[in-house]
């Protein structure tokens, strides 16, 4: 049974006297350093829970946590749903007010917070925080003035590791409070104190009970229960990828879109150019990889003609550096054996000084490794920095991109030029030229790669906690009993081989340009609306993804790099094969789904307008220049995802089809499109006007054939970075527990609900452009400081 704490309700003014003592453990001293929930607005101390023990480096007690359970998850989804209520039904100026005046709560008790958050070894600091609420207030103010159409998603369960800075949750919470959304936070152990006082203090500014709860547990796995609860509208996490990767599977099938974001433990690379001031970029990568940001693992590359340089004022620099404690004696294991293998595949040590016992370690750089030493593909937990060489400005970009991480890099040259194309090179979501780990939350932070699948901060990070008003999203489901390895393998009575087929006809898919049949050599019957057989078209699988992804990956590079004109009179060349064939596809529409020829001309007729649109859209939203409050400059930069499966709808197949299709081509995408299982017809003519089309062969590919099976393929091939679907719940399901390795950016709709019964939402309405195109780009944040 709960017994409620008195001190989430003590303020006689907007700041309370939460944080009225000097001292910095007097808000841990009122709770007895024993913290409990913080559900509808208080803390809320539940018995006989296991408790969780936080220590300072010291190790020294620093407070426990209690551990929640089922029960504390009920107790805390309902008020959070009322909470969301309350908060949605303000004015963007109230709620806008409610982020200004916690600030100035901060203002005035900086000092504690970040005392807290140092003593938790989460230093992140209060004006940090306050940056971050006035930014965020700011759109909460604007959100129904620049974002109409959008609505917010209602119940938000925001998860952290154990291991995850307290900048990046809070890059998630307060965004989905400006947009009205009310959060559940599961903080990872480090991070709990600092965010419940944080939550305390929203209850002084305003915030409604139950806007923002916190649970505390001991692992993920509370995480996946709070999301069992079918009010989570949206998960999303930041941390270490395995722990999301756990999320990602103990989710799959609950029918809730889940993102995350592995900013810990990446690799990230710093380039440094002959044209760059040595002595100050030595300054940053000193300060980049041994001292600020020791959450993800550095690579250095040095030009050739400035490495003497570079190697002489390290080995100056590096003197005066002190020691590293490692986190434990395992730790040290592992680094001493990273640096043994190095030395032995012929590396040189550069250390800043000699190498003492136990968990103390020096700053150390190993010259000469390959790209494929350990030390860098799988790096230790130490103080370890591998530097390489480079020629020309090719092979550095070449080798920043080795690593499957794409989250930050590090750009050091005095020629702009060089700087901008380096930038646009590299596959990572945040540039810093001539600086280091600079951070602002009007800056996207988009996770390339195997970095993530959303984009926090900034406007475009704003999209994950909204949704369109013509969406309806997934509809909430209990997960099945799925033989993952055993998916799409099912047989089906309507394969047959292609020499059986007769006098129907037999219609043809498109990969690399040309119109072919499967490598498999069978076909599938396809049935009109009444059931009699119109064709055969061929049954693709594995072997033909695999020759459509070969063929994208080759043109793709050009495709983005054409410029926007060129690719919006290649769209417009579609729209005008199309309108060339609108009888023939119309007939396609009609024969295929029944409708009237009136109304499948009129879907025709709005694919044409469809297509027409999106030429327009090319050269039209193409990132800007952000008001860093810094010195220097900051770009936001839209780009192409890479290549894109698609499992086409069922219902409106033309208009979808033309729909999801002009999103991927417009932003620089390619794109392989599996038409919809029950009405492959539309799909099938439109290979026609592919065929006459000046689209570079590889860029669109059409690979009919059994949905589930396809969607295994497209699944299961790592060079495809998204994936749309539309299917069944299993098929969900399978892509939510799979897309993992790598990661993988879903936008998944469930056709039908467990009785059998279609979803649908508008293809026709204004809102589905800005939303497809949002899920066909990924963010490039660029930060050009000066002097």
């Amino acid at each position: 049974m709960f017994r409620a704490n008195n001190c989430g309700r003590r303020r006689k003014s907007p700041g309370g006297n939460l944080l009225t003592s000097c001292c910095k453990t007097a808000w841990l001293d009122n709770h007895s350093r024993s913290l409990g929930l913080f559900i509808d607005g208080k803390f809320v101390p539940p018995s006989d829970r296991q408790t969780r023990s936080l220590m300072d480096s010291k190790g020294g007690l620093v407070c426990s946590t209690v551990c929640a359970m089922q029960a504390d998850i009920l107790d805390c989804v309902t008020p959070a749903i009322k909470g969301f209520e309350a908060w949605s039904c303000l004015s963007c100026y109230q709620r806008s007010k409610v982020l200004l005046r916690l600030a100035s709560f901060l203002g005035e008790h900086g000092q504690s917070f970040s005392e807290l958050g140092e003593l938790c070894q989460v230093s992140c600091s209060s004006s940090t925080v306050i940056r971050m609420l006035q930014y965020y207030s700011s759109w909460a103010q604007l959100r129904d003035t620049l974002i109409a159409n959008w609505m917010p998603l209602g119940v938000v369960l925001v998860v952290g590791s154990d291991d995850c800075s307290l900048y990046y949750l809070l890059l998630k919470v307060l965004p989905a409070l400006a947009m009205g959304n009310s959060v559940i936070l599961v903080p990872g152990q480090s991070t709990a104190p600092p965010t419940l006082l944080l939550a305390q203090l929203f209850m002084g500014a305003g915030l409604p009970a139950g806007a923002l709860s916190v649970l505390t547990g001991t692992d993920m796995s509370i995480a996946a229960d709070v999301a069992q609860n079918t009010s989570i509208r949206y998960v999303t996490y930041c941390g270490n990828k395995q722990d999301g990767v756990n999320l990602c599977k103990a989710t799959a099938g609950m029918g809730v879109p889940v993102s995350v974001s592995p900013n810990i433990g990446t690799t990230c690379p710093i380039i440094i150019f002959e044209s760059a001031d040595i002595n100050s970029a030595v300054d940053g990568v000193l300060e980049t990889a041994f001292k600020k940001n020791k959450d993800v693992h550095w690579v250095l590359f040095v030009q050739e003609s400035v490495l003497e340089s570079m190697m002489a004022r390290l080995k100056v620099r590096m003197a005066g550096l002190k020691c590293v404690t490692l986190p434990t004696d395992e730790a040290r294991v592992l680094v001493d054996t990273a640096v043994q293998e190095a030395q032995n595949k012929g590396a040189t040590l550069l250390q800043a000084s000699a190498v003492p016992s136990g968990t103390q370690y020096p700053p150390t750089v190993l010259y000469g490794v390959a790209s494929s030493s350990p030390c860098v593909v799988t790096p230790s937990p130490g103080p370890l920095l591998p530097l390489m060489t480079f020629r020309s400005n090719t092979e550095a970009v070449t080798l920043g991109n080795h690593s499957p991480h794409g989250q930050a890099a590090c750009v050091w040259t005095e020629d702009l030029t060089l700087a901008l194309e380096t930038s646009k090179s590299l596959s990572v979501g945040s540039v810093w030229v001539n600086s280091h780990a600079l951070s602002d939350p009007c800056l996207p932070v988009s996770g390339h790669k195997d970095s993530g699948t959303c984009t926090d901060g900034g406007q475009e990070g704003l999209y994950q906690f909204l949704q369109p008003s013509s969406s309806c999203g997934l509809p909430r489901a209990t997960p099945v009993a799925l033989d993952y390895a055993k998916f799409g393998t099912d047989a089906t009575p309507f394969i047959i081989p292609d020499e059986t087929v007769g006098t129907v006809k037999s219609f043809a898919q498109f990969i690399a340009g040309k119109a072919c049949k499967s490598e498999s050599g069978t076909s599938v019957v396809v049935h009109s609306q009444g059931g009699s057989v119109l064709g055969y078209c061929p049954d693709g699988g594995q072997k033909d993804v695999r020759n459509a992804v070969e063929a994208a990956i080759k043109v793709q590079p050009g495709w983005m790099k054409k410029t926007t004109s060129a690719r919006a009179q290649s769209i417009q060349s579609l729209a005008k094969g199309l309108e060339g064939k609108r009888q023939d596809i119309a007939k396609s529409i009609s024969t295929q789904t029944g409708l009237p020829m009136e109304e499948a001309e009129l879907e025709v007729e709005l694919s044409i307008a469809r297509l027409s649109h999106w030429a327009a859209y090319c050269d039209k939203v193409h990132g800007e220049t952000l008001p860093v409050p810094q010195s220097g400059t900051g770009l936001s930069i839209p780009e192409a995802l890479g290549v894109v499966g698609v499992v086409l709808p069922d219902k409106h197949a033309l208009l979808s089809m033309v729909t999801l299709l002009g999103a991927a081509l417009t932003s620089g995408n390619a794109i392989i499109m599996v038409p919809s299982q029950e009405c492959p017809l539309p799909a099938l003519a439109f290979i026609q006007v592919l065929l006459s089309s000046d689209l570079p062969a590889g860029l669109v590919n059409v690979i009919t054939g059994r949905r589930d099976q396809l969607t295994k393929a497209l699944a299961n091939h790592s060079v495809i970075k998204a994936i749309w679907y539309w299917g069944n719940s299993e098929g969900c399901q399978y892509l939510q527990y799979t897309c993992t390795k790598p990661l993988k950016i879903l936008h998944l709709f469930c056709q039908t609900d467990k009785d059998g019964n279609y979803g649908s939402r508008d293809w026709t309405h204004a809102s589905v452009l800005e939303e497809m195109w949002r899920n066909a780009v990924q963010w490039k944040s660029v930060w050009i400081p000066t002097a």
